[in-house]
C-alpha cells in the first residue's frame, strides 16, 4: 500500500579463487526459537490478476481455486489474497461497504468452496484487511455526515460543526483519483470507538467462521494487516492502538482458533522489531532485506541479515521477499539477467525466514509503474495478469485492464516471449523449474526452514551463509560479481546434483546451494 498511498498523494571485487571459509572461526550462529511459521511458503495473490474463472476479464475466487493445483506442485503452503472487500479502487483497498465480497470475485459461496479447496490440499488461507480508511460512499460515512445524531457518528473524526469537515485519509489524502478515472472521496476511521471496536471483531471472526458453526474450514487461517500503526499516520487522533484496539481483538479471535497468524505490513518499511515485540503480531515483512537482495550488494545483503536477526524476538518471524504488490518486479530492474534472477530467488528462498513469493514472480514476469500515470493506475503494470499462456489474449488470464487507454497495448506481457508456465513448465533450466527446486529442497531440509544461520568469511565478493540444523550444515553461496569466482568447499551442490571436492567456481552472479 506504501507506493499506493505515495501516489495518492501526489494526485564487490573479485573474490580471490579458492577463498577459505574456516567453518570453526565463523561468526556466532543467529540463534533462535524458530517455530510456527518456519514451515508456510506463502503466495501473495493480487485477486483481480490470478485467473479468470467465467471469461468477464477479471480474476476471481474461483480462478483462484482452479489455480490451487498448480501452487501446491509449486510447493506453496500458504496463499495470501489481497482484499477482496467491496471497493470502488481495483485493488479493493478503501472499502465502500461494511461487509461482503466485490462482486467481480464471486460471492461469499465461492470464498468458503476456496478455502475448504486450501485445506483439503492441507494448506493454508490468508486474507489482507484494510479498513482504518472508508469512502465517502462509504454507508456510515453518508448516516453521520452533517448528522450528529447517527448510530455512526462516533467512527469518524469531523472538525467542523454539525459533522462536517471530515478527517482525511492517509497523508493528508481527501480525494483520490482512481482507475479507470473516478474520484472518490477517502476519510479516517475512530478505530478506538467502542462500537467499531466490537464491529472490526465481528467482521474478522467472520472470516475466521463464515457460517459461525465452529467448523474453521471454511475460513481464514490468518490475516495480512495493511498499514498497521499504533498512532495511524502519526496524527494523534487514533493513538494507542496495539494495546487498544488490535492485541484485544487479536485475542478474541484466538479463542476461537488458537492457530491464528497475524503479520503486520510496517507503516515505514522497516526492520518491524517493535512490531513484533509490541503490538501481538506473528510476522513482518523484511523490506530492508527485500532491497538488499534486488541490489546485488554483499555489504547491503549482509547488513540487513544481521539487521534482521536483531529485530526477531524468539518465536516470531520476517517474510523474506523480494516482490509485492506495491513494488516494482524484479525482472524490471536495471540490469537484471536471467542468472541473477535465479540468484535472487535463492537467497529469497534460503535465507532464514518464512519465504513469500508474489504470483509471476516465479516465471519471471515483467512489470513497473508508468510515470505517465497519476493515480493508483500507475501500479498496473505491476499487477498484470499472470502469464498462464504463451498468449496474453486467451481464456483464463485476468486482463481486466484492457480498454482505451495504453495499459494494455504497453503492456509489459508480451505474445511468446518466453514467461509463461506454458512455456517454462517443460524447460528443466526454467525460472519456474528453479523455484519448483528451491521449494522442494527447503522442504526437504529442516536447516532452511527452522535451522540458525551464521554469515561465513568468502572474501570480497561471495556471500556465504551457513544454515545448520541437528547436524545438517548447508551453505548458500552467492557469487555477487560479474565474474567467475570460487569458493573452497566439499560436499554436493543441491541445485546441480554435482559433487564438489575442494573448490565451486561460481559464474557472475551464480547462487547454489551445498550440503557440506
Amino acid at each position: 500500500m506504501k507506493r499506493l498511498l505515495a501516489i495518492l498523494l501526489a494526485a564487490s571485487t573479485t573474490a580471490s579463487s579458492g577463498a577459505a571459509a574456516n567453518l570453526h572461526t565463523a561468526a556466532p550462529a543467529v540463534a533462535g526459537a524458530r517455530a510456527g511459521m518456519d514451515n508456510e511458503v506463502f503466495y501473495q495473490i493480487f485477486t483481480r490478476s490470478m485467473r479468470d474463472s467465467n471469461g468477464d476479464g477479471q480474476g476471481d475466487l474461483k480462478g483462484i481455486t482452479q489455480s490451487l493445483p498448480y501452487l501446491h506442485r509449486l510447493g506453496v503452503t500458504s496463499i495470501l489474497l489481497t482484499p477482496i472487500q467491496p471497493s470502488p479502487f481495483y485493488h479493493n483497498y478503501f472499502p465502500d461497504r461494511p461487509e461482503g465480497i466485490d462482486p467481480a470475485y464471486g460471492t461469499m459461496a465461492d470464498f468458503r468452496s476456496l478455502a475448504r479447496a486450501i485445506h483439503a490440499l492441507g494448506m493454508k488461507l490468508y486474507l489482507d484487511e484494510e479498513f482504518q480508511y472508508v469512502t465517502y460512499d462509504h454507508p456510515w460515512f453518508r448516516s453521520a455526515l452533517g448528522n450528529p445524531a447517527s448510530r455512526y457518528s462516533s467512527f469518524f473524526f469531523f472538525h467542523g460543526p454539525n459533522n462536517t469537515r471530515p478527517e482525511s485519509a492517509v497523508f493528508g489524502i481527501a480525494v483520490a483519483r482512481g482507475f479507470p478515472g473516478v474520484d472518490v472521496g477517502i476519510t479516517t476511521v475512530n478505530m478506538n470507538a467502542p462500537a467499531f471496536k466490537q464491529w472490526a471483531a465481528d467482521y474478522l471472526m467472520r472470516w475466521v467462521d463464515p457460517d459461525g458453526d465452529g467448523n474453521l474450514s471454511d475460513g481464514v487461517d490468518g490475516f495480512r494487516l495493511d498499514h498497521m500503526m499504533d498512532d495511524l499516520d502519526n496524527k494523534h487522533i487514533d493513538t494507542n492502538l496495539f494495546d487498544g484496539f488490535w492485541k484485544p481483538i487479536f485475542a478474541k479471535l484466538r479463542q476461537a482458533n488458537p492457530r491464528l497468524k497475524f503479520i503486520a505490513e510496517q507503516w515505514d518499511w522497516g526492520f518491524g522489531g517493535d512490531y513484533l515485540r509490541r503490538a501481538g503480531v506473528n510476522a513482518v515483512f523484511d523490506f530492508p532485506l527485500a532491497g538488499a537482495i534486488r541490489s546485488f550488494d554483499k555489504t547491503k545483503i549482509v547488513d540487513a541479515i544481521e539487521k534482521t536477526a536483531r529485530a526477531v524476538p524468539p518465536g516470531k518471524h520476517e517474510l523474506i521477499f523480494i516482490e509485492n504488490h506495491d513494488m516494482p518486479r524484479t525482472a524490471s530492474d536495471p540490469g537484471m539477467t536471467s542468472e541473477k534472477l535465479l540468484t535472487a530467488a535463492t537467497l529469497s528462498i534460503a535465507l532464514q525466514g518464512t519465504p513469500l513469493i508474489y504470483y509471476g514472480q516465479e516465471i519471471g514476469m515483467r512489470g513497473k509503474a508508468r510515470d505517465e500515470y497519476k493515480s493508483d493506475e500507475k501500479d498496473i503494470g505491476n499487477r498484470e495478469a499472470f502469464e498462464w499462456s504463451a498468449r496474453t489474449d486467451t481464456p483464463g488470464q485476468a486482463n481486466w485492464y484492457k480498454g482505451p487507454k495504453n495499459y494494455w497495448t504497453q503492456r509489459f506481457a508480451k505474445d511468446n516471449d518466453g514467461i509463461s508456465v506454458a512455456e517454462e513448465q517443460g524447460d528443466p533450466s526454467s525460472l519456474l523449474n528453479h523455484y519448483h527446486r528451491l521449494l522442494k529442497l527447503r522442504a526437504a531440509n529442516p536447516a532452511l526452514r527452522s535451522g540458525d544461520q551464521r554469515i561465513l568469511p568468502s572474501g570480497s565478493d561471495i556471500l556465504a551463509v551457513e544454515r545448520s540444523s541437528d547436524g545438517e550444515h548447508l551453505l548458500i553461496l552467492a557469487n555477487l560479481s560479474n565474474h567467475a569466482a570460487s569458493f573452497r568447499a566439499s560436499g554436493r551442490d543441491l541445485l546441480s546434483g554435482n559433487r564438489i571436492s575442494g573448490e565451486l567456481n561460481l559464474r557472475p552472479f551464480e547462487a547454489t546451494i551445498v550440503r557440506l
